[in-house]
């Protein structure tokens, strides 16, 4: 029994992995959610903002 137990360990290992490199590898869905684009679109303007003109002073 506890050979069999020494076998069923890496197999079910084994499969946890294919299972995993499956998902992993998987074709990446379309995001086309207009709203989270824009968002997204909206954060990096203020990142840009809060950027412009920071150079003159020190940095902390």
């Amino acid at each position: 029994m506890a050979a069999l137990a020494w076998l069923i360990i890496p197999v079910a290992a084994a499969l946890a992995a294919m299972v995993w490199a499956g998902w992993a590898a998987r074709t990446p869905r379309a995001t086309g959610d207009p709203a989270s684009l824009a968002e997204h679109e909206r954060f990096r303007a203020a990142m840009e903002r809060s950027t412009v003109g920071s150079g003159d002073g020190p940095r902390r």
